[in-house]
């Protein structure tokens, strides 16, 4: 080849790993705009209409020429009932979240279209049937009678083991887990997943699914959120194939349920898993539930069952701390590179968003495409100017007053010399690290954080955030004081 072939060659890799670029960027940005949408309509519809109709609904391509975003489902029936029901709220959504979008078109995911034509079938081992009233359908995984896979029917094939960060929030979950999804039989079962909203329970859910399919490749794996048990039972019964149901759901190796808080009510239905925990656990087959709280703070649940789901092990996932935090942006960050993500923005982030793992996630996402597509770089200030909403929703109210006591205790100074004039090193660094833990505490601006230090000019508080910046890069002991007064003040 010669040079002028070799240079048209490397062009044009350039130029298809440039467009595979803005492809990545455009599907990270569509994916925070859905995030967003789904966070609407998830309080607009409720529980159940949003996880029998929303929930199953996937992403698929924007064509940019005419504006139309296609969303797919899993069946030919759920696709024709979104579109008849809530097209015109998805569209509209869409239209606020990104102008482009002029056409939500729903349709049935192209590589599933088969899967939901067995859906569809009802037979005497089938389940699918009409709500007399509210036109709601009983859809159960189709699994053959004599599988040659268990092919887990609803598991996110990005959930894994490999794909979640242990901490010490959750390594007693996690090595639990594990042993659910080995090949040797587990010590305990039920196990019973235990913590707050996106901690990482469903994850581990996932991930004990696709395990198993690895160490138990005839084992068949059912998996279902605890409102759907509920919905299925109550179907079931209506249409008169209550053994079907008790059938198919007793002839599974591993049971998975998610969000058990919402098993209430029913009476019949808390029976019926009961009876189906006791004869599967009589047989040796494994169960995993996940829920946001203890079995025993679960509402409206009879006494026997509660009995039941905490016989086994109770693995209890605590919040992420900040270490587990910093772990879990830099394994997202690795999808990204050779993108640049400043250590200042990955510790901002880490600090400010702490009450669940997913809106952290969430946050780095939504940072990443918005300076993909603008073509700005990741900073700090980016990162304060586009993640307003999820900052101030979790960010403890620390005042500045809070900030000058903490800091001059820690550095044995008076109060007094946070507005003084003097400039005495003793006194000038750590009122520069009381201006530093003012912007990066607080929703202060430069101008304003300046006033509450003796009515210094905004120039002045850039000038020492950037210096305190700069020193806990590179002096050990500085990043080791600004350490130990951020854990004082968000304690």
């Amino acid at each position: 080849m010669g040079p002028q072939a070799g240079r048209a060659t490397g062009a044009a890799d350039r130029a298809a790993s440039g467009r595979d670029a803005v492809e990545d960027a455009e599907a990270v940005a569509l994916a925070a705009d859905w995030a967003d949408i789904v966070s609407g309509l998830r309080k607009d519809l409720g529980h159940q209409l949003f996880t029998q109709w929303i929930r199953p609904i996937e992403l698929g391509p924007l064509c940019k020429a005419t504006g139309t975003l296609d969303l797919y489902l899993p069946t030919e029936f759920s696709a024709n009932w979104v579109q008849d029901r809530l097209q015109d709220r998805l569209a509209l959504a869409w239209k606020i979240a990104r102008a482009e979008v002029r056409t939500v078109r729903i349709a049935v995911h192209p590589g599933r279209r088969k899967a939901a034509d067995l859906e569809l079938r009802t037979g005497e081992d089938g389940l699918g049937h009409r709500a007399a009233n509210d036109g709601l359908r009983l859809v159960t995984p189709t699994i053959p009678e004599e599988p040659t896979t268990n092919a887990p029917v609803g598991l996110d094939p990005t959930l894994t083991f490999a794909a979640f960060v242990t901490g010490t929030a959750n390594i007693l979950a996690r090595n639990a887990a594990e042993r659910m999804a080995a090949a040797e039989q587990p010590q305990f079962s039920p196990l019973y997943l235990k913590a707050a909203t996106g901690q990482g329970k469903t994850h581990l859910l996932h991930a004990i699914g696709h395990a198993f399919t690895q160490t138990h490749p005839r084992g068949r794996i059912f998996y279902c959120s605890a409102e759907r048990f509920m919905v299925d039972f109550v179907q079931a019964l209506k249409s008169g194939e209550m053994m079907a149901f008790k059938t198919r759901l007793r002839g599974f190796d591993l049971l998975l349920v998610d969000d058990l808080q919402f098993i209430i009510g029913k009476a019949s239905a808390q029976e019926e898993l009961l009876y189906t925990i006791d004869a599967l656990l009589a047989e040796g087959k494994r169960l995993v539930f996940a829920a946001d709280r203890a079995p025993q703070a679960l509402d409206g649940v009879e006494p026997r069952l509660l009995s039941r789901l905490s016989m086994g092990l109770v693995a209890d996932i605590q919040p992420a701390d900040i270490e587990l935090r910093r772990q879990i942006l830099h394994s997202k960050l690795a999808r990204f590179a050779p993108l640049a993500v400043p250590e200042d923005v990955i510790e901002f982030l880490s600090r400010t968003i702490s009450r669940n793992v997913r809106e952290l996630v969430g946050g780095l996402h939504k940072l990443i495409a918005y300076a993909q597509l603008t073509g700005q770089d990741v900073s700090l200030q980016l990162a304060e100017d586009q993640l307003t909403d999820i900052l101030s929703a979790n960010r403890k109210r620390i005042t500045i007053d809070e900030i000058q006591r903490t800091v001059c205790s820690f550095y044995r100074i008076d109060r007094s010399e946070m507005a003084s004039k003097r400039r005495a090193r003793a006194v000038v660094r750590p009122r520069q690290v009381a201006m530093y833990l003012a912007k990066v505490l607080t929703p202060r601006s430069y101008p304003e954080i300046g006033r509450k230090f003796g009515g210094r000019d905004h120039s002045t508080v850039i000038h020492a955030v950037r210096l305190i910046e700069d020193l806990r890069a590179r002096d050990a002991e500085m990043d080791g004081d600004v350490r130990s007064l951020l854990r004082q003040l968000e304690d």
